[in-house]
């Protein structure tokens, strides 16, 4: 099923489910008798305001991501916790003042009821939806485009199990051969069960691509381990997941998630890196911050332009291609800080200390930062966030994925204004710098979270307020 038809279907027995539970709890608490009321209540409005309440807490919480290979006891036990979770603030926070409600009894029932009624729908509607999406990936319908890397026994082994659990949602276009084509050569063609060996390793970008592939399960021999850094790096810029056989858990130490479905042991080996709950934290923070930046400081931002405009001739802003999350090509926003043919004789080229092409205003707004502001707009716009690897441009990454491997690895998140390793470091001038950044730029998405950009953001506050910046 498409994300967005089952996103669409999710939000939509929510609705129906949710309001149901609100209006047996109706029934519970007024018409039941069992509690006096002088003027009965209003039913439609109120059950509207709390609908939107849990809307927006199973989109926190991340209900509304995609359930494709995932365990529906493993979702039952997370929404049982939100659903505890939320009744408890309602009732503290709201119907804990209902006068009807005042007996300490009569509270906790009403307390038990919700609950008992809002697990009841809630969980009833979620496992018809997914009895159905499970009926259909059986039948072949909406199962995802995946590869077997490998061409071994081990990864023979992993399509029987595909073979056997349709449930798994994973629809097999081939094998990868592990083996790299040799000039000259034919490439070695077969079949296993009548999924045939579509390429070798040094064509798994292509194949990921031709055959709009959004899995690919890893299956080497224990001779091959070297090769799943490369295949880490060719899957990364796709929107693809990365599984394997549980016994190469030793090579991606710290990186990897075991997940057991339908008896298959498989290891997630680039997993959703933050919480659902600290992501949506995470760009709600952006928005709010962007917002405040950009609206309070307005007319200052407007005088750094003119004075862009009036220090050297060209445009106050300019925009440049930059790759986002997952590789998507977007366009940044900066003011301009350089003459307006900085690089028309050299081509693209790293700003280096003391740089003659940048402008007198340049070399101030660089220090301070200044520079940067005009980003928020594209933190507004979902294309960047506060925090996060600094976006380089195509011509930068593919050179250096070709000299550090995992380089791409920086692609998995949205790029930010500040990061880690600006923090840490200084502007990239050589690959000796980019090889620093890179170690910076991979802890922080190993390790992110909302506390660790707090860190950041304040240290970054600090550099601008003492005039750090690079010049």
């Amino acid at each position: 099923m498409p994300k967005r038809a089952e996103r669409l279907l999710l939000l939509a027995l929510d609705f129906l489910t949710v309001n149901l539970a609100y209006y047996v709890y109706y029934l519970l608490r007024v018409r039941s008798g069992w509690f006096a009321y002088p003027i009965e209540p209003d039913l439609i409005l109120p059950m509207l305001a709390i609908y939107v309440y849990w809307l927006m807490l199973f989109a926190f919480f991340g209900l509304y991501r995609s359930w494709y290979a995932q365990s529906r006891l493993d979702e039952l036990v997370t929404l049982i916790r939100i659903v505890t979770a939320g009744v408890l603030v309602l009732f503290f926070l709201i119907f804990i003042d209902d006068e009807s409600t005042s007996a300490q009894t009569g509270t906790r029932i009403l307390i038990a009821a919700y609950w008992i009624v809002m697990v009841g729908f809630i969980s009833i509607g979620r496992l018809a939806l997914r009895a159905a999406q499970k009926r259909l990936l059986e039948a072949g319908i909406g199962a995802r485009n995946t590869l077997i890397v490998g061409w071994s026994a081990k990864a023979r082994e992993l399509c029987d199990m595909v073979i056997k659990y349709p449930a798994l949602g994973y629809k097999l276009v081939g094998f990868v051969d592990g083996a790299k084509s040799r000039v000259g050569k034919h490439t070695r063609r077969s079949e296993y069960k009548h999924i045939p060996v579509v390429g070798t390793l040094d064509q798994l970008s292509s194949l990921i691509r031709q055959h709009e592939v959004r899995e690919v399960l890893v299956g080497l021999e224990s001779s091959e381990h070297d090769k799943l850094i490369y295949i880490i790096n060719e899957c990364t810029g796709f929107e693809v997941g990365l599984r394997m056989m549980a016994d190469l858990y030793d090579i991606v130490s710290g990186q990897a998630r075991i997940s057991s479905i339908y008896g298959v042991p498989l290891i997630e080996v680039t997993p959703e890196i933050m919480k659902p709950w600290e992501e949506s934290l995470k760009r709600g923070v952006d928005i709010v911050v962007s917002f405040l930046i950009l609206g309070i400081g307005l007319p200052f931002w407007l005088l750094v332009a003119v004075l862009i405009k009036l220090d050297s001739q060209g445009t106050a802003l300019y925009r440049q291609e930059r790759l986002g999350r997952n590789g998507r090509p977007f366009r940044i926003f900066k003011y301009r800080s350089m003459a307006d043919d900085a690089e028309k004789k050299s081509g693209p080229v790293w700003a280096s200390r003391k740089d003659p092409r940048v402008t007198r205003v340049g070399r101030i707004i660089r220090k301070l930062h200044i520079d940067e502001v005009p980003q928020f707009i594209n933190v507004l716009l979902g294309e960047m966030s506060l925090v996060g690897p600094r976006p380089e441009r195509s011509f930068f990454v593919e050179k250096l994925a070709a000299e550090l491997p995992l380089y791409k690895r920086r692609l998995k998140v949205r790029p930010g204004i500040t990061g880690w390793a600006q923090v840490k470091h200084k502007y990239d001038e050589s690959i000796e710098d980019v090889k620093v950044k890179l170690k910076y730029d991979l802890f922080y998405i190993e390790n992110m979270s909302w506390r660790m950009d707090l860190k950041i953001l304040f240290n970054t506050f600090y550099v601008m307020i003492m005039g750090k910046g690079h010049t």
